[in-house]
């Protein structure tokens, strides 16, 4: 497929390429639409219920979303207007024309209404582009019935356009598009005297365009009749024949990548695995050519930065060598720096793709620690109304974000098929590819959801079966346990893997705390013998339970690996087992008697105690046959076992330090504080992060990275997946102890349905009735509105309902050089007027 198949078209662009004429040297009559195409898709996509066409990216939105899009809102609005003209000047499509101009006027309040800022502004590229295309309808005798309030708000407005022309030039270095990149809506006598030659010297040496912004650069041609205009404009239909973007050319790299991020980060991944391989593979094959960007519109070097990011991190996520200095070229570029600081809502998927990749960071590189405290900094400054998408990865690093929860998160967010930033809102990939994709990862999630709680039921029973649920003590944990599991696995491995892993973990809570809180010393000395030499015939009360339940699940690994693959490891299993009961007595005995160890040997036993590896050991041989037997013996574990064993030990011990200094317990922090007394315990906190960041790097190298380690690929996605597990368990508190922490989450993952739906469609205010005050808003002052006067007049509806109809002739010549500078002010006309009711369309969509 044709990548530019993937990119979202916009009604705004193509509605101006529809009103360029073919030739402009002849009569009113003759003249012609130079791009029908274009003129036909405006009549074919309308929203046929609404009336308004710029539904751009067919985005979703979560059904408890507690205000509407403003961003998408505006540019439906600005686009409704721009279909409308374009319908008007070739006096074509009246059903379309007149539910257009319907949808405006009881939108319009509604939608600006909502999008004031604190100090009384607007969005400044709507303020542009609403004025702009609102005046110009109005020249041509369009004319619309707002309220008063409305008429206020737009009157506002117009004042504000005022302070910008007045405080911006043309073409300028203040903000990241300037002034003549809005060309099509600028005020008449901003670009006809004497500016032809800027826009001819502003267009692009390569292509032709104004800005890459197919609506400034048709505005261009319609002025200067321009051949590298006309260039640009014939190769985008011809590239573009269903409707043009926002923005062209774009990277089409970009456009594969982001197709392939919102299919992986919405949990499809798995049922596309060759298609995305293909695309990776082509882009890895390019990644080492340079671009240049010197001399560039910052238009295509935020597109590059936001390839040259995905790029980094899907590279990475699949097994592929690639320099940071790939993307964090940008850091060096102080120019392209002061237009992301000075734009940061604008250009905010850049800024987050940027961040997201520097989660993938290994040892020793120094651009992503810089590239990733520059983009933080960006997006605490951020003023975006949309930022729970932000927030949450502001307060949850990657390294602590299960899949499944993570694929729930992309899926309900409106703007996880963002594309590019564009002039106005965000350019989105084609609503017909995206809403399929979220609609079958919601029904693909929804499916796993159910499977899982059928799952979740059968470990009940088992944890009663054993008698582990009413033992008496400690933490109580079958579905904490049983989540987290569940939901850091891919779903392949997680519905083979998770009960058995479960089990685990709920035995590994209950014998801890039996250790830490229950047993004497006699209890667990007895307890941790029967292990190593398995057999506890002798065992009575808890013991018993435990090593039942033990016993039980090691003997259900052993067999599902002796049926699957052919091998025996109940051996290996009760030797980690063992060697995990022994480390617990060991800290029992020190916490008992009082014994402080030296730090290497608390470390040595605690990255043993924490019992992460006795999971992922006992998972990755079931996963995978190949996995070298000789690993899964104490003390020659592989090197990436060992980083998995002693991040989550130490991650514990931050948030338990407090507690276990209350119970006279030992603890890392605490042993390094006793080490250095002249330090406080802020620095040893400090320390140990240090420690935990350097080891985290690691562990990414080894698992990203091939050859770094002899464990199978699987093998490494089951380490990743259980340190995430803890990292999200102890991220800035503890979770696990809580027993309320998880439960949000625990419902998103396995019972909340999920809550997406197509873009809700905006409600209309409700028709006034007689006797209220309607202002019907004719053509405003060009530059400085001036609309002071206000005069009762009962053919306001007539005039009105005139105007709809298109009874008068209509001037099909782009009416905008023909206007006078100089004319009167204009006037508001207060009227009243009965509703009159909307005639149902009977024609078909295409209806001329």
């Amino acid at each position: 497929l044709d990548p530019y198949s993937f990119v979202s078209p916009s009604a705004y662009d193509t509605a101006w390429l529809s009103m360029i004429e073919e030739d402009n040297n002849v009569g009113d009559d003759e003249l012609k639409p130079m791009f029908q195409d274009c003129l036909d898709w405006i009549m074919c996509n309308q929203n046929a219920r609404e009336g308004f066409w710029g539904n751009s990216g067919g985005y979703t939105q979560m059904a408890d979303a507690e205000a509407e899009d403003g961003e998408e809102d505006m540019y439906i609005l600005t686009s409704t207007l721009a279909c409308v003209v374009a319908l008007h000047k070739w006096n074509i499509g009246y059903f379309h024309l007149h539910k257009g101009a319907r949808f405006i006027e009881r939108s319009t309040e509604m939608i600006i209404g909502k999008q004031i800022h604190e100090n009384g502004s607007y969005p400044r590229w709507f303020v542009i582009k609403f004025t702009g295309i609102l005046e110009l309808a109005q020249q041509l005798g369009l004319h619309f019935v707002f309220s008063s309030r409305c008429v206020k708000m737009i009157k506002e407005m117009f004042y504000q356009r005022q302070e910008i022309l007045k405080r911006e030039k043309l073409v300028g270095d203040c903000n990241h598009k300037p002034l003549l990149a809005y060309l099509e809506a600028l005020a008449l006598k901003l670009y006809v005297e004497n500016h032809e030659d800027t826009i001819v010297k502003s267009l692009d040496n390569i292509d032709g365009s104004l800005f890459q912004s197919p609506s400034a650069t048709a505005s261009a041609f319609m002025i200067t009749r321009n051949a590298k205009c006309l260039a640009y404009l014939q190769n985008l239909v011809q590239r573009c024949p269903n409707g043009v973007p926002q923005k062209y050319p774009l990277n089409e790299d970009l456009i594969k990548l982001s197709m392939v991020n919102l299919i992986e980060s919405t949990g499809l991944g798995e049922f596309f695995g060759r298609e995305i391989e293909h695309v990776i593979q082509q882009v890895y094959r390019r990644h080492d050519e340079e671009e240049d960007v010197k001399n560039k519109p910052m238009s295509y070097v935020a597109d590059q930065l936001h390839k040259d990011s995905l790029a980094f991190r899907m590279l990475r996520m699949h097994g592929r060598h690639i320099s940071p200095r790939r993307f964090c070229w940008f850091m060096k570029d102080q120019e392209i720096r002061c237009n992301l600081e000075r734009n940061i809502d604008s250009f905010l998927p850049i800024i987050l793709s940027v961040y997201r990749a520097t989660d993938l960071m290994f040892p020793g590189e120094y651009e992503l620690e810089e590239a990733r405290e520059y983009t933080w900094s960006l997006l605490e400054k951020r003023r975006s109304i949309d930022e729970r998408m932000i927030m949450h990865e502001l307060s949850t690093p990657w390294i602590a974000r299960l899949r499944h929860l993570d694929h729930r998160m992309w899926i309900e967010d409106k703007n996880s098929n963002v594309l590019s930033s564009g002039k106005a809102s965000f350019l989105r990939l084609h609503s017909s590819y995206s809403n399929k994709v979220i609609y079958l990862a919601a029904r693909n999630f929804e499916f796993q959801q159910a499977k899982y709680r059928g799952e979740l039921e059968e470990l009940t029973m088992w944890v009663k079966k054993w008698g582990l649920s009413d033992i008496g003590f400690g933490r109580e944990k079958t579905t904490y346990c049983y989540f987290a599991t569940v939901t850091s696995l891919p779903y392949e491995y997680a519905i083979k893997l998770s009960k058995l892993a479960a089990k685990s973990a709920i035995l590994i809570t209950v014998a801890d705390d039996f250790f830490d809180e229950e047993g004497s010393l006699n209890d667990l000395e007895a307890l941790t013998k029967a292990v190593l030499r398995w057999e506890g015939e002798e065992l009575k009360g808890y013991g018993k339970i435990i090593f039942k339940a033990l016993d039980d699940i090691v003997s259900e690994t052993a067999d599902t690996c002796r049926k699957h693959h052919g091998t025996d490891i109940i051996v290996y299993l009760r030797n980690i087992w063992g060697e995990t009961f022994e480390s617990w007595l060991r800290e029992a005995e020190w916490s008992k008697k009082g014994h402080t160890p030296p730090m290497e040997e608390y470390i040595r036993n605690g990255m043993i105690s924490i019992a992460a590896h006795t999971v992922a050991l006992s998972m990755s041989y079931l996963i995978e046959p190949s996995f070298p037997q000789d690993k899964l013996k104490p003390g020659n574990y592989d090197y990436m076992t060992t980083l998995l064993m002693i991040i989550p030990r130490l991650l514990n011990d931050l948030q338990s330090y407090q507690k276990e200094r209350e119970q006279g317990k030992i603890n890392s922090v605490l042993l390094h504080l006793k080490n250095h007394p002249d330090l406080e315990i802020e620095d040893s906190i400090a320390h140990i992060e240090k420690i935990i960041d350097s080891k985290r790097k690691e562990l990414l190298e080894h698992v990203l990275v091939d050859g770094l380690s002899d464990l199978p690929k699987p093998c490494k996605e089951i380490h990743l997946s259980c340190c995430k597990v803890f990292e999200m368990f102890f991220n800035k508190k503890n979770r696990y102890d809580s027993d309320t922490e998880m439960l949000q989450d625990i419902k998103k993952a396995l019972y909340d349905p999920v809550n997406v739906y197509e873009q809700s469609e905006i409600e209309p205010l409700p028709l006034m009735s007689h006797g209220d005050d309607f202002m019907i808003l004719p053509l405003l002052l060009n530059s400085m509105p001036n609309i002071l006067e206000y005069k009762k007049d009962e053919y306001g509806a007539m005039k009105t309902s005139m105007c709809l109809r298109r009874s008068y002739r209509v001037q099909k010549r782009f009416m905008v050089s023909q206007l006078d500078d100089h004319r009167k002010p204009l006037k508001i006309v207060a009227s009243q007027r009965n509703p009159a009711p909307m005639i149902q369309p009977i024609f078909s969509p295409c209806f001329y």
